[in-house]
């Protein structure tokens, strides 16, 4: 969270001045650190010393222009849609640097995937192995896949963001995998290539990537005994950042753990981190409309932001512009039509009525998880580079909502 600090009692992204920005495209609004988000990726890839590659995983924020960046980089990219495999051929990414993730592949994505020439569509079931097999000869192509595996390892974070347990509706489970890519090498127009595992988002204690990365190392070891050669392991993301007290975990230290357990391993490491590039790089920019009791009513809602409502996320609050003035306790909530419609249940504040505050942690999540509830309209996203910025997407208006009901 660097990138946003005060200077003369004024917060800013970078050298800009947050009131500058809000002045020139209204809020609600977000507002990324270009600086943040470059340093955080460099931080991933100065730290591997496997041979391996750092996809960023789209869903946390699928902006095409920070994808540009991220590409610039050096960034693969982890996607579970075809919009996000369209954006990132939008943003002038190559298939060979794409990896398709997720339970719930359409035939159409699969052959989009396919004919795309992407590196790996890492599958989650038998019956979607089976899907991209016919697929892929339809079409007179090899499908690359991974296997995507369910190692059964709970962590401690909000139960929507852990994926890794048995129950869980992800990946295949860790007892059935030999079997399955036993299954796989029977099959036509596949290629295996590698095999993967994703426990979940937020973590903070580095034993679960160890205990993860051994479940992968039993795999590699079947693997081996039936001479089964394998081009890389995919152990997905999940690394913690600060909301408000919460671990934040060094890239190095995870890429740290995993390798000591793979070590001995040749194939590419891939580690699809998304939350710890862009989280702590972003900002949601919002006005108090109104002070009422205890509650600060804002112009951004559960429908810009819906993280602390969907899984009471906490994020820091502030002032934009810190003045003298007694802090109150307040609760931020937000103009739609629901009670959970709050952004902080608790927060000190000095703003009064007409001044503006900032979510902090809001970079991932947050712009691609907005909505348009309420017929609300979304918000811009701003990026700050040094002492300049520049408008990536620009404000919807409620003629944008219509014209997809009125020019049918």
């Amino acid at each position: 969270m660097n990138s946003f600090k005060y200077i003369d009692g004024t917060l800013h992204c970078e050298e800009v001045a947050i009131e500058d920005i809000a002045s020139k495209y209204g809020t609600p609004s977000y507002i990324y650190s270009e600086r943040e988000i470059r340093n955080n990726a460099k931080a991933y890839l100065s730290s591997l010393k496997k041979p391996g590659i750092i996809c960023f995983s789209v869903k946390a924020l699928s902006n095409i222009h920070i994808l540009k960046i991220l590409a610039n980089e050096g960034c693969g990219f982890d996607v579970v849609s075809a919009g996000e495999l369209q954006r990132c051929f939008e943003a002038g990414i190559s298939g060979e640097k794409i990896i398709f993730s997720g339970v719930g592949k359409s035939e159409q994505e699969i052959a989009l995937a396919i004919s795309s020439d992407i590196y790996s569509i890492n599958a989650e079931s038998v019956s979607e192995i089976n899907r991209i097999s016919k697929v892929a000869g339809e079409i007179g192509k090899v499908a690359p896949l991974g296997i995507r595996i369910n190692p059964d390892i709970s962590i401690a974070s909000h139960e929507y963001i852990q994926t890794g347990k048995k129950d869980d509706k992800f990946g295949i489970d860790l007892r059935d995998a030999l079997t399955v890519i036993k299954k796989v090498l029977n099959l036509p127009n596949l290629e295996l290539k590698g095999i993967a595992c994703h426990i979940g988002s937020q973590i903070s204690d580095l034993d679960f990537f160890k205990k993860a990365a051994a479940s992968m190392l039993e795999i590699l070891n079947e693997t081996d005994a039936l001479n089964i050669n394998l081009s890389f392991i995919d152990m997905g993301g999940g690394g913690g950042i600060t909301y408000i007290d919460e671990k934040h975990l060094d890239p190095k230290e995870i890429i740290e753990q995993i390798e000591k357990v793979l070590h001995e391993r040749s194939e590419l490491l891939v580690l699809e981190p998304g939350r710890s590039i862009v989280g702590n790089a972003g900002a949601l920019v919002t006005r108090i409309e109104y002070l009422k009791s205890s509650f600060a009513i804002v112009d951004a809602g559960m429908n810009d932001l819906i993280r602390p409502a969907l899984y009471k996320a906490k994020h820091k609050v502030v002032d934009v512009n810190l003045s003298s003035a007694k802090k109150k306790s307040l609760k931020i909530v937000g103009p739609i039509c629901e009670s959970g419609d709050y952004l902080s249940q608790e927060t000190e504040l000095n703003s009064v009525e007409g001044d503006l505050i900032a979510v902090l942690g809001a970079g991932a999540y947050g712009s691609v998880m907005s909505s348009n509830y309420n017929s609300r309209a979304r918000a811009p996203e701003i990026l700050v580079n040094g002492n300049e910025f520049r408008l990536i997407k620009r404000r919807e208006s409620v003629a944008d909502l219509l014209s997809l009901e009125t020019s049918l």
